[in-house]
């Protein structure tokens, strides 16, 4: 039997938002921690601006060009986008399936019953 082999294309990527060292593009489009566009600036300078308040760089949107990111908190922004899947999962409706089985050997009185919880799963 062959062993599974483990190389640079098997590891598990990590997913989610780059953050700081991570982002490797030259530059960015910065969002201040206030929310307000600091515009387009070199990654390092961002990253620079970010250590300064004692922030993170977290890229926002990736696929942007050139990629947006934000200086934020980034253990205060894992927690509020838990929290929003958590409500989210919270608010999914689950259909519930009702099913009824019948038989050929079903007595009257038994068909009779079931067709009464039908008509209640209808209405």
């Amino acid at each position: 039997m062959a062993r599974p082999r483990f190389g640079p294309r098997d590891r598990p990527r990590n997913f989610g938002p780059r953050v700081n060292d991570r982002i490797r593009v030259p530059e960015i489009r910065v969002i201040g921690a206030d929310g307000k566009m600091l515009g387009v600036m070199n990654t390092d300078e961002a990253r620079r601006m970010a250590r300064g308040l004692d922030l993170d760089l977290v890229e926002v949107n990736p696929k942007a060009s050139p990629p947006v990111c934000k200086i934020m908190d980034f253990g205060r922004f894992k927690y509020e986008e838990k929290k929003k899947q958590a409500e989210a999962r919270k608010r999914q409706t689950q259909i519930a399936l009702k099913e009824i089985k019948l038989r050929p050997k079903t007595d009257d009185h038994d068909l009779e019953f079931k067709t009464k919880h039908v008509r209640r799963f209808l209405e």
